[in-house]
C-alpha cells in the first residue's frame, strides 16, 4: 500500500508535540500564580475547559480569516474571564504572554517519537505541514531537538494557506521536490490531516492516541506512533 511513499509529512501539534499535555502544565501554573481560579470564582479544571472552547472558536474564525492573529491573542484569556465574570483586560495581556513565552519550550513529545523518527528517517525524506505560528512552532522543534529530522518545514502562516486547503498541501511538495503519489501525510486531525490529505491526492495515515470514533475506512489508523513500524 505504501511501496511508492518515498516522503513523509508530519503534523507536528498532537501528532509529534504533546499539545495538550504540555498547554495544560503551563495553564495550570498561570493559573496557580495569578490565582485565576480564585479571581473567577471557579475551578481550575472549569477554567481550563472553558479556555480550550474559546481557544478552539477563536482558532476557527482565525483560519476563515475573520480575525487576526493579533485578536486572537488578546482575546482568548480575557474572553475566558469574561465568561465567568471577570473583567480585566490588562491581566488578560499578561496571561497571553506568560503563556507565549513559556508553552513551546515545554518538552512533553507523544511516545516513540524519537524512535519513530530514527527509524524512517533512514527510509524516507521526512518533512512537517503544520498549521500555526511560525515563531511557536520553530521553537517546539528546535527545543525539543526533532527539528533535525525534516528537510522542510512548511507552516500554514509563513505559506499563507491552512490545512485542510489544498494549497498547503501542494506548496509543501514544491518545497520536497516530489510528487503527491510518492508522499504520505500522518496527522490526529481527520479534517485537516486526513480529509486535507486526501483532498490533495496525497495517501494519509490517521493518527489517534486518544481514541476518538471515526469512520476510518479510507485510511490506515493507528494509536500508537511505534504502530508505523508494521506499516512503513
Amino acid at each position: 500500500m505504501y511501496s511508492s511513499v518515498q516522503h513523509i509529512f508530519f503534523d507536528l501539534d498532537n501528532t509529534l508535540w504533546d499539545f495538550e499535555t504540555n498547554s495544560q502544565t503551563v495553564l495550570n501554573g498561570l493559573i496557580t500564580t495569578y490565582g485565576i481560579d480564585k479571581k473567577c470564582q471557579c475551578s481550575a479544571a472549569s477554567f481550563l475547559k472553558t479556555y480550550v472552547l474559546v481557544n478552539e472558536d477563536l482558532w476557527v474564525r482565525y483560519r476563515q480569516h475573520l480575525i487576526t492573529k493579533e485578536e486572537l491573542r488578546s482575546s482568548r484569556f480575557y474572553n475566558t474571564m469574561l465568561y465567568f465574570g471577570y473583567d480585566d483586560k490588562e491581566l488578560g495581556l499578561v496571561l497571553e504572554k506568560e503563556y507565549i513565552d513559556h508553552s513551546p519550550y515545554q518538552k512533553t513529545l507523544f511516545p516513540g517519537t524519537l524512535e519513530i523518527l530514527d527509524y524512517l528517517g533512514k527510509k524516507y525524506k521526512l518533512h512537517i505541514i503544520t498549521n500555526g505560528f511560525a515563531e511557536i512552532q520553530h521553537i517546539k522543534l528546535k527545543n525539543c531537538a526533532i527539528d533535525r529530522y525534516f528537510s522542510e518545514i512548511v507552516i500554514s502562516e509563513e505559506v499563507g494557506f491552512n490545512k485542510p486547503d489544498k494549497r498547503i498541501f501542494d506548496k509543501a511538495i514544491e518545497r520536497a521536490v516530489t510528487k503527491h503519489e510518492h508522499s504520505l501525510m500522518i496527522g490526529d486531525d481527520w479534517h485537516a490531516d486526513v480529509e486535507g490529505a486526501s483532498a490533495a491526492g496525497i495517501k494519509s495515515i490517521f493518527f489517534n492516541p486518544r481514541k476518538k470514533p471515526f469512520n476510518t475506512n479510507q485510511t490506515a489508523e493507528i494509536f500508537s506512533l511505534e504502530e508505523l513500524m508494521k506499516l512503513l
